[in-house]
């Protein structure tokens, strides 16, 4: 029974990952495992280390989402000095932010998953990627990559490097914008805004035309479970704000500040997969809960830019509140990205952006905590500092790990309803289950691992069948 197919090249999945389907005598799945093969390590390597460096050293975790982990160490050494950054400090770090929001939600809807829009989930697998899709929709391939470097553009002028940022510390952002700097960002920002816009149309009708080709999508990946994301006000914030949880029926249960997480988020080590399960403990119970765009359009009350409020209106007008399927994470994500480029161009008006910077920061000893709302979900970063400055205990709970039990169950069911089509289209239809996730394998492990994809059958545990792409 056993053989191996292989399938070269993989596509479009950021880190090493296997899956495996454990089947019973039927070929029915019974159980599916997203797992990540490589070892996890980041939080160990920054014990001993000077706390001032944290955000420097936590953006290194990733090259996809480095402004994150900036970001976030930098909030969590705030919150461990007792300072609070100076209001265009605040600023210029959420403009940083939504610099990279732009960047990252355009790499993933134009880019990653941009090919399955263009030519499906049936595609040739030579032509399914940002080549083929240049070659077959360039006025769309080429918008979404200048949106794409506009972000970037962005988040290198106020980080002072594209990939790794250095620029945010304790105390706020290290520098302030030179009058050259403030005209190039003022460009920047009203050409991501356009562009955004013009996106937008596009991308919802390439997204209504593979739901209406594959209705599987809509009608079997629908797993209710609680949702996770910030709110301030009740709005939409990725930067900052309290950590809203909603239940299955859309009931608000809970709103808390990042230091309070350990009340709630259980993390439990898994034998399958070096990154862990998390769950949310509620009043003597676990949940399975999601942090996702998806997760942020159920939590929130609104947007406060007009046009991704329009659009957020128009999402929930089709799917509801909340949304329970994993596949509309990619309309969630557009919306999203119209707020961000919306959002920059606010502040880049603001003047209060040509204040203050920076407050000093000295550490005493004690705990940082804080969180930040990653493109993949909600993001916490907790440290332990002595009193000269030291790290002595890190924790993280990152994205990707708290939707590993959410994208279990959703292969399990792709899977299900897959597996009658063959291995191109199997492998094509659960690859783009984990795309919906935009799952973040480096972040999750802290680990660079090789780009591979491998889906293996097990019945009573032991290897019948693995299919291969790599």
């Amino acid at each position: 029974m056993g053989q191996t197919i292989k399938i070269d090249p993989v596509t479009r999945v950021e880190g090493h990952a296997k899956i495996e389907l454990e089947c019973d005598d039927s070929g029915k799945i019974e159980e599916a495992l997203f797992c990540v093969n490589e070892l996890r390590g980041f939080e160990r390597i920054l014990v001993g280390m000077e706390a001032s460096t944290l955000p420097q050293i936590t953006a290194r975790i990733c090259g996809v989402c480095p402004t994150a982990h900036h970001l976030v160490a930098a909030k969590a050494l705030d919150n461990a000095a007792g300072v609070e950054p100076p209001p265009a400090g605040k600023l210029l770090r959420e403009f940083m932010y939504m610099g990279h929001v732009i960047h990252s939600h355009s790499l993933s809807l134009f880019i990653l998953a941009g090919p399955d829009l263009v030519f499906g989930l049936d595609g040739a697998v030579a032509t399914q990627n940002i080549v083929g899709m240049v070659d077959k929709d360039p006025d769309f391939a080429q918008k979404g990559l200048r949106l794409r470097s506009l972000g970037q553009k962005i988040n290198e002028t106020i980080g002072g490097r594209g990939i790794h940022p250095v620029t945010a510390v304790a105390g706020g952002i290290s520098f302030k914008l030179n009058p050259a700097q403030f005209d190039k960002l003022k460009e920047l920002t009203a050409e991501a805004v356009t562009l955004s816009t013009e996106l937008a149309a596009k991308t919802k009708a390439l997204l209504f035309k593979l739901f209406d080709e594959n209705p599987i999508l809509l009608e079997k990946l629908n797993l209710p479970t609680w949702y996770m994301g910030t709110v301030n006000g009740g709005k939409l914030n990725l930067y900052d704000g309290d950590i809203r949880v909603i239940d299955e029926a859309g009931n608000q249960k809970i709103e808390f500040g990042a230091p309070d997480y350990t009340r709630y988020i259980v993390e439990r080590a898994v034998k399958n997969s070096y990154a862990k399960e998390v769950y949310f403990d509620f009043e003597g119970a676990e949940h399975m809960y999601r942090v996702s765009t998806l997760a942020r359009m159920n939590v929130v009350d609104g947007i406060d830019t007009p046009l991704a409020q329009a659009e957020l209106e128009e999402f929930r007008k089709n799917f509801g509140r909340p949304c329970h399927n994993a596949i509309t994470q990619m309309y969630a994500k557009l919306i999203e990205l119209v707020y961000a480029c919306e959002r920059a161009n606010e502040i880049m008006n603001n003047p209060a952006l040509a204040g203050e910077t920076r407050v000093p920061a000295k550490f005493k000893g004690g705990r940082g905590v804080a969180s930040i709302e990653a493109p993949r979900g909600t993001l916490i970063h907790d440290y332990e500092i002595d009193e000269k400055g030291i790290v002595r205990a890190a924790n993280m709970i990152i994205a990707t790990q708290q939707n590993v039990a959410a994208i279990n169950e959703n292969l399990k069911e792709g899977a299900n309803n897959m597996l009658k089509d063959g291995d191109d289209a199997m492998l094509n239809g659960l690859e783009f289950i984990v795309r919906c996730y935009d799952p973040c394998l480096a972040c999750s492990t802290h680990a660079i691992g090789q780009m591979k994809l491998d889906v293996e059958y097990t019945r009573n545990r032991k290897c019948i069948r693995k299919v291969r792409r790599g």
